[in-house]
């Protein structure tokens, strides 16, 4: 039996949604009108959808994320946390007492929400939902690829005949074209990116650890207005001296660095749900022909790329050749190691992919991040990248400062 104690509804209309969280005010995104083209795309493929809080939620209806923790930490009925929608229907949003009451979940304004208590059953909680959607016994339900497959397997227990398929898939066709809104929202993203570089580059000194560099990157990122890192701020610093290492966080972090060596930046900040992601490079000490001559190659095949982003007229394949080119061409082919970008917005890497292989068209208000690289593991290394929107002639920088070669003495 589930206790009144703790599931209440908050009920709402369909224009209340567009309070749902504090930040939509400073985002002006239209949730309702999102909310409205899902229900149309999802009446075709499924007769109800379940939205964890993640991504595809947050793009939804503004329910917020929280900074992620390195391990999972657990609660009663957690695997009910998330949104139920249908074509038909409203959003219903269920969520366990502790991330109601402790999450500030609890507070949202504009949506019907149901708080399972600790000592209450998940599975009556959410058989009592789907009642009210009146599904059949072998419903279509679209699942978030989010979602847990604690979740998945239960809905199973509920519904063993349902037939799954993937909420994320029938979402992306509204999240890959970004709209003018979203485009100014990424657009500040990057201007506290490119602030906190800024104050970054003040503080850099040779003798500091590749750790300090870290810690400043991350603190400047608040500091200016972020959220935080949208993703573990990275350095592939390399040179005679010291040589490239990957995934070594704990062996590479303490390292000095000592000139000469080349600094390569890999961070973004989180601002209103939205995911930056910007790299650029710098010199400890005065960096030889060879360091400066892969420095120009990289910024060389960045802008073919930009240039190749043409609405209508190339495909992420077509895209990535251009700027590879550039690269292969003067010999340095086997060290781009990469794709040439990846989609990019409210997820740090979305669909598609800047990469061999790929025939998407890329489309106007397509984002992608452009990131050409040289890594040389005992020589110099450099790479650049900035987020750049598809236009009819050429994609548009959301960041462009810092495109000479930064010195430090």
């Amino acid at each position: 039996m589930l206790s009144s104690n703790w599931i209440y509804c908050i009920t709402f209309t369909r224009c209340a949604i567009n309070i749902l969280s504090k930040s939509w005010k400073s985002a002006n995104m239209n949730y309702q009108e999102r909310i409205t083209k899902f229900q149309g795309l999802l009446g075709a493929e499924a007769d109800v959808a379940f939205l964890p809080i993640h991504t595809d939620l947050d793009y939804l209806m503004g329910v917020p994320r929280d900074i992620p923790n390195f391990g999972v930490t657990l609660h009663p009925g957690a695997w009910i946390e998330g949104a139920w929608i249908s074509p038909k229907s409203d959003p219903v949003l269920l969520l366990p007492r502790m991330s109601a009451e402790f999450g500030g979940l609890g507070s949202l304004e504009g949506v019907q929400m149901r708080v399972l208590g600790d000592w209450d059953d998940p599975s009556t909680l959410v058989a009592d939902v789907l009642k009210s959607f009146g599904l059949s016994a072998n419903p279509r339900i679209a699942i978030s690829d989010r979602a847990h497959a604690e979740t998945l397997i239960n809905l199973q227990k509920l519904f063993p005949d349902a037939r799954f398929v993937s909420a994320t898939d029938i979402l992306r066709q509204q999240r890959v074209i970004k709209s003018d809104e979203e485009i100014a929202v990424m657009r500040q993203a990057g201007e506290i990116t490119e602030a906190a570089f800024a104050d970054v580059l003040k503080q850099l000194k040779i003798g500091m650890t590749e750790l300090d560099v870290v810690d400043e990157v991350d603190h400047q990122l608040r500091k200016h207005g972020g959220l935080g890192p949208s993703f573990t701020t990275s350095l592939y610093n390399s040179g005679p001296n010291h040589p490239l290492k990957f995934g070594d966080r704990l062996g590479t972090w303490p390292r000095v660095l000592t000139a000469p060596v080349s600094i390569l930046f890999d961070f973004g900040a989180v601002y209103n749900g939205w995911c930056y992601d910007f790299g650029r490079t710098v010199s400890f000490g005065e960096p030889n022909a060879q360091f400066r001559a892969v420095y120009e190659l990289i910024m060389r095949s960045q802008a073919a790329g930009i240039a190749a982003l043409k609405a209508d007229q190339a495909t992420c394949e077509e895209v990535d050749a251009a700027a590879r080119r550039v690269i292969e061409e003067a010999g340095y082919g086997e060290a781009f190691r990469h794709r040439l970008g990846h989609g990019i917005g409210m997820d740090v890497h979305e669909p598609p992919f800047l990469t061999k292989g790929s025939k998407t068209v890329v489309r106007e208000g397509m984002m992608f991040t452009v990131e050409p690289s040289i890594t040389l593991f005992d020589r110099f290394s450099s790479r650049v990248e900035d987020v750049v929107v598809v236009r009819p002639g050429g994609g548009e920088p959301l960041t462009r400062g810092f495109q000479t070669l930064y010195v430090v003495e």
